[in-house]
């Protein structure tokens, strides 16, 4: 079967002209000569909805703002010896982020570059003599992504501009922020239309496509995100349905280098590696401790703290599975705890960058399962995932329960030890209101206002109309 990642390895570079290139931008918006040029044939949109795709490389980059906030503002990770302007990197862990901080801003026009790189394509695709089938087709993708996009937006920073169409310089002075109740409107629109048009997971030939069960399965996370868990216990039991996803056998077979696609994945994101011509996988190096002991720099991101590798049980294999204790410089051991969890033993290594084959799994079957539980109250889903991992099931007498006595916080428990570093933690903890106590106890300066972050400085001084969040 083909895979997104080989037509993403030249649509890496094809992005570009459609997101980054100065020249594309400053013509694009002004006069829609180059997309009527181009928007004429199937192929044509092909490779643009590939090229809208890579918009995930910048999202959930290691470096990216879903793994910031998701990892950095919780209890999961800590960061040494960074590059880059440490102070704007620290201030997640330390919440203390200010409208100035460049990885705000960074983060902020990542986003609104894959919103663009969307939108244009929806603009075209009514108006293209294409069979109407193709067309509700690639709709359906686009608005999985955009929906995806918008939801991350939401959950990081509130209330933010919705933007549907390809806009101009002047044109885009008037749009505001929207409210949340206004953007999660969209982003349900959005994805509902996806989860009714998108094919079942095993109809796609070309893998990394998103699916009709990736869309029920995000559909999910957002309804029990707004608190509604009727819908959500709805759409997660339409996919554990479906009989299109399962829990692999073992933990350990979830991980490796050439892992891809499994039957618990639902949504993963395609990286190839072996040369920087292809779409590479950054994780574990970006993860690694910041040494050259394998010819190449560590990133020293998503370090592990103690509190993360306290939470597991005795006996819970995941816990060596997802988390290395350190590394050894020649006859020393190094104790310093980091994500292994992306690590690709083959992974090709020169000029002091690991070109790594892992792909990374947005949404999978476990997530599913977890949610479920939390929609339903009903915890077989969670065991589901526990007796995979030989952990005692909840409501038995060999589960830690003067640890996790009530369901709820046993779901909380599982999703950290069973995702761990997968970003999920800190949007967890938002979602079940659970961020101020839980990390206000492990002496995060977390407060009200700091559950969502400021919006960039210079994009308010670009639009006077976008307003600041409280507390910034």
């Amino acid at each position: 079967m083909k895979t997104i990642s080989r037509i993403l390895a030249f649509c890496f570079l094809a992005v570009m002209a459609f997101s980054c290139k100065k020249s594309f931008l400053e013509r694009a918006p002004i006069s829609n000569a180059n997309a009527e040029n181009f928007f004429k044939t199937k192929a044509d949109f092909d490779l643009a909805v590939n090229a809208a795709y890579n918009s995930l490389y910048t999202t959930y980059h290691p470096e990216g703002p879903v793994s910031y906030v998701s990892e950095q503002m919780s209890d999961n990770a800590i960061v040494y010896n960074i590059s880059g302007i440490e102070a704007d990197k620290w201030a997640f862990k330390d919440y203390a982020l200010r409208p100035n901080n460049t990885m705000l801003y960074q983060f902020w026009q990542e986003c609104y570059k894959g919103l663009y790189n969307i939108n244009v394509v929806l603009s075209k695709i009514d108006g293209a003599e294409v069979e109407a089938a193709y067309k509700e087709g690639v709709k359906a993708e686009l608005m999985f992504l955009r929906g995806l996009q918008y939801f991350n937006l939401v959950r990081i920073w509130g209330d933010v501009p919705v933007v549907l169409t390809p806009l101009t310089g002047e044109e885009s002075y008037a749009v505001s922020r929207s409210t949340q109740a206004d953007v999660y409107a969209q982003i349900i629109k959005d994805v509902q239309f996806a989860a009714e048009k998108l094919p079942l997971q095993s109809k796609i030939t070309v893998k990394g496509k998103a699916s009709k069960g990736a869309a029920q399965t995000l559909l999910g996370k957002i309804y029990i995100t707004m608190g509604d868990k009727a819908k959500a216990a709805t759409v997660l039991t339409e996919v554990v349905n479906s009989k299109e996803y399962d829990l692999l056998p073992t933990y350990a077979a979830l991980w490796g280098g050439n892992v891809k696609n499994t039957k618990e994945s639902i949504f993963e994101i395609q990286h190839i590696g072996g040369n920087p011509a292809n779409p590479y996988s950054r994780y574990h190096q970006g993860f690694f401790p910041n040494t050259n002991i394998f010819q190449f720099y560590g990133g020293g991101m998503n370090q592990v703290t103690d509190d993360l590798w306290n939470e597991y049980e005795t006996g819970d294999v995941r816990q060596d599975i997802s988390i290395s204790k350190g590394y050894q410089n020649g006859n020393v051991f190094v104790a310093q705890k980091f994500p292994k969890k992306w690590l690709d033993a083959n992974a090709v290594v020169q000029g002091g960058t690991a070109y790594a084959s892992n792909n990374f799994m947005v949404l999978r079957y476990a997530d599913a399962l977890l949610m479920l539980a939390e929609a339903t109250g009903n915890a077989a889903s969670l065991n589901l995932v526990r007796a995979r991992a030989g952990m005692p099931l909840f409501g038995t007498a060999s589960y830690p329960t003067a640890k996790y006595p009530t369901l709820e916080l046993a779901i909380e428990h599982e999703r950290r030890v069973e995702l761990a570093l997968e970003f999920h933690r800190w949007f967890d903890l938002k979602r079940t209101n659970r961020a101020i106590p839980v990390l206000s106890a492990k002496g995060k300066a977390i407060t009200q206002d700091k559950l969502l972050v400021p919006v960039p400085e210079i994009v308010r001084q670009q639009n006077p109309v976008i307003t600041q969040n409280k507390g910034y």
